[in-house]
C-alpha cells in the first residue's frame, strides 16, 4: 500500500555562516580541528561531554583520530564507583521490574568529591597542546573548557541498545539484563539526572554531537539553537518510533509503510517528547536530537505561560497509537490516582487517558473495556485476580464492562478506571503525558515477546480502582460523550471530552473548508484523523505552509496563536477531520 505518512518529519533550520553542520568523521574533526585553530591559544581544552547511551568507546576512539589531541582525560576515572552508585540509589531503584522512585539526584551524584578535585589539579597541570576532555556529564569535571561539544543521545536510541545487549545502565555494570530493569533505572534515575544536567548547558554548547545514526553528523551550537527557535516558532512533528508487542496488529505496518518482515507492530509514539527525537534539517544534513530538548530550551513559546506554571517544563499532552488490528486485546489495567503516583513513585500528576478509535473492523464486532461492572465488589475481583495467578484463567466480561467500538469512537479513561482495548482496534492514545504507570490486572495468560511473563501488578491495581465507575456511570460519563458546539456551512465543531477529571481538552473538526483555530496561549496537539491531506498556514505568514497527512500527529505550539487548517490533496473536496488536545483552563 503506498502510504503518504512521514515518518521523518524534520524542521528546516536556515543556514548562515554561524548556523550550519557537517557529516562524517572527517568533516566533523576537520571543523573540530578548525574551531581550535581560531581559538589560536597554546593551550586549548576540547571537553566532550556525553549522554549516558552514546557508545562510549567506538566514539572516542573516532575523536581521537578525528581531533588528533595531544592529551586525553577521560572523566570516568572521577566517577563513584559501581557499589558505590547501587547503595546510593537502592532505596530509590527497588527491587520491582517495572517502578522505582523519580529521584532528583544530579550528575554532580555520580562523582567523587576528591577524585573530582584530584582530575581539575590533573587538567590544569597539563600546560600546552590539545586537551580532550571526555565522558558522560564530562562538564562536572571541566567546568570552563574553550571549547564545548555536546554528544546527546535519544531515548529511543538508548531503548535499543539496552535490548542489545551491549549497554548497561550509567555506571552499573548490568548490560544483558532484563531490558525492563534498565528502562527503568533509566528513566527514574538515569535521565533525571542527566537531563539535569544538559540543560545548564544549552547556552554554552560550541556543538552538538548526534550519533545517533552510523553516520555521526555535528552542528554548530548556534545552528542548534537556532533550530529550537524555529520549532517553538511553527507547527512541526517529532520522529515518530514503531515498537511490536505481544497484542500487536497489522494496520500500521501496512499504512505507515513499516518493515513487513516484522510480525507486528503494537505501538507507535508519535507524540512523546520525552522518548521521541526532533529532526533538523539544516542545509541538507538532517540531524536527531531528543525532543524533550525544545521543552527545556523553549517552555514559555512551546507551552505557553500558564501551561508552563502548571507543569513546568514538561510536555502535559501525549498522542501515541495502539494497534490491535487482527492482533490481541491489550492488557486488562488500570492507572494510578494522583495522590497515589505522587506519593508512591515521586510524579507530580498522573496517567489519565483517552481511546480514540482511528478505525475497527466492524466484521467481528469490536470492543473497549472500560469500568466495572455494577455490582462488582473490591473483595471479589481482588479474589478472582489472585486465583487466575494459579489457574491461568480469568472471566474478565464476569468483572468489567465491554462496550462495542466503531470507527470515530472516542472512550475517556480517567485514572483509577479499570480498561483496555479489545482486538481489531486502532487506537489513537490522547492522554496526559506519564506513560510507563500502568498497573496490569490480567493478560489473557500471555508471555511477553521475551517469553516470560509479562509483570503484573494487581495490588496497584487494586489501590486505585474506582468501583464507583460501574456500567451506569461509564455509559452516562465515559463512552460517546460528543457534544456539537457549533456548525457552519462545512464546518463542525464537536467537544468529546475529556472527563471533568481530566485536564486535557478535545474538540474535532469536521471540514470541507478552511477551519480557524488559535491555541489561546496554549500549546496544541493534533492529528488528522479524517482525510488524506491538508495544510497548517498562517493568516498572517508567520510561517510557511505545513503539509499534514492521514493520522499523522503535529504539535502547533503556544506561540503560534492563530492558525488554519485547509484540506487539500485529491480528496481535498471530501470531509476532513482533526481531533485537538490542549490544556483546558481552571
Amino acid at each position: 500500500m503506498t502510504t503518504t505518512y512521514d515518518r521523518f518529519p524534520a524542521v528546516p533550520v536556515p543556514v548562515s555562516a554561524r548556523d550550519y553542520a557537517v557529516s562524517g568523521w572527517a568533516a566533523i574533526g576537520a571543523e573540530l580541528r578548525k574551531a581550535v585553530a581560531a581559538r589560536g591559544k597554546q593551550r586549548t581544552v576540547v571537553c566532550v561531554d556525553l549522554y549516558h547511551g552514546v557508545w562510549e568507546e567506538e566514539v572516542l576512539a573516532a575523536l581521537r583520530t578525528a581531533l588528533d589531541p595531544d592529551v586525553v582525560l577521560e572523566t570516568r576515572v572521577a566517577n563513584k564507583s559501581a557499589p558505590a552508585v547501587k547503595a546510593m540509589l537502592a532505596h530509590d531503584v527497588g527491587e520491582d521490574r517495572v517502578f522505582a522512585f523519580l529521584a532528583h539526584w544530579a550528575a554532580r551524584d555520580f562523582f567523587d568529591s576528591d577524585a573530582v578535585a584530584a582530575f581539575k589539579k590533573r587538567l590544569a597541570a597539563v600546560e600546552s597542546g590539545v586537551i580532550l576532555v571526555y565522558g558522560v556529564a564530562a562538564s562536572v569535571c571541566c567546568p570552563a573548557p574553550d571549547l564545548l561539544v555536546y554528544a546527546d543521545m535519544a531515548r529511543w536510541g538508548i531503548q535499543l541498545r539496552f535490548r542489545s545487549g551491549r549497554l548497561s545502565n550509567w555506571l552499573t555494570d548490568n548490560a544483558g539484563e532484563d531490558p525492563l530493569r534498565l528502562y527503568k533505572r533509566g528513566y527514574f534515575i538515569d535521565w533525571r539526572a542527566l537531563d539535569r544536567h544538559k540543560c545548564g548547558l544549552f547556552d554554552r554548547i560550541d556543538y552538538l554531537l548526534d550519533t545517533n545514526a552510523p553516520e555521526p553528523k555535528l552542528m554548530t551550537g548556534s545552528a542548534f539553537r537556532a533550530g529550537l527557535d524555529c520549532a517553538a516558532a511553527r507547527p512541526f512533528r517529532v520522529k515518530p518510533y514503531f515498537d511490536p508487542g505481544v497484542w500487536g496488529g497489522q494496520w500500521m505496518k501496512e499504512r505507515f509503510g513499516l518493515d513487513p518482515a516484522q510480525p507486528n507492530y503494537a505501538w507507535s509514539f508519535d507524540c512523546v517528547p520525552e522518548e521521541n527525537s526532533l529532526l533538523m534539517d539544516v542545509g541538507g544534513v538532517v540531524l536527531e536530537t531528543p525532543a524533550i530538548n525544545l521543552v527545556f530550551r523553549k517552555p514559555h513559546a512551546l507551552l505557553g505561560e500558564k501551561v508552563f506554571a502548571r507543569f513546568g517544563a514538561e510536555f502535559p499532552i501525549r498522542f501515541d497509537m495502539l494497534d490491535t488490528m487482527r492482533g490481541g486485546n491489550l492488557s486488562l489495567q488500570c492507572h494510578p490516582l494522583t495522590d497515589y503516583i505522587q506519593r508512591t513513585f515521586g510524579m507530580h500528576y498522573t496517567q489519565d487517558e483517552s481511546y480514540y478509535l482511528l478505525d475497527a473492523d466492524a466484521s467481528v464486532s469490536p470492543c473497549v473495556y472500560l469500568g466495572v461492572k455494577t455490582g462488582v465488589k473490591r473483595e471479589a475481583l481482588a479474589a478472582a485476580l489472585a486465583e487466575s495467578g494459579q489457574t491461568g484463567r480469568f472471566d474478565a466480561e464476569s468483572f468489567v464492562n465491554a462496550f462495542p467500538a466503531k470507527r470515530h469512537d472516542h472512550f475517556l479513561i480517567p485514572a483509577g478506571t479499570v480498561h483496555c482495548s479489545g482486538a481489531n482496534c486502532m487506537v489513537l492514545e490522547i492522554s496526559a503525558t506519564p506513560y510507563i504507570f500502568t498497573f496490569k490486572m490480567w493478560d489473557w495468560g500471555r508471555l511477553g515477546l521475551d517469553g516470560k511473563p509479562r509483570p503484573i501488578h494487581a495490588d496497584h491495581a487494586l489501590a486505585n480502582i474506582q468501583f464507583n465507575r460501574d456500567t451506569e456511570w461509564v455509559r452516562n460519563n465515559l463512552v460517546g460523550q460528543v457534544e456539537v458546539l457549533s456548525e457552519t456551512d462545512g464546518i463542525r465543531e464537536e467537544r468529546t471530552g475529556l472527563h471533568a477529571y481530566e485536564f486535557i481538552e478535545t474538540r474535532r473538526h469536521w471540514f470541507t473548508k478552511p477551519v480557524a483555530h488559535d491555541t489561546n496561549g496554549g500549546v496544541n496537539v493534533l492529528n488528522l484523523v479524517e482525510g488524506a491531506e491538508a495544510s497548517v498556514e498562517s493568516p498572517t505568514g508567520a510561517f510557511e505552509p505545513f503539509a499534514v497527512h492521514y493520522a499523522e500527529t503535529f504539535i502547533v505550539p503556544a506561540s503560534v496563536g492563530r492558525y488554519v487548517i485547509r484540506p487539500t490533496g485529491p480528496d481535498a473536496d471530501k470531509p476532513h477531520a482533526t481531533i485537538k488536545a490542549y490544556v483546558r483552563e481552571g
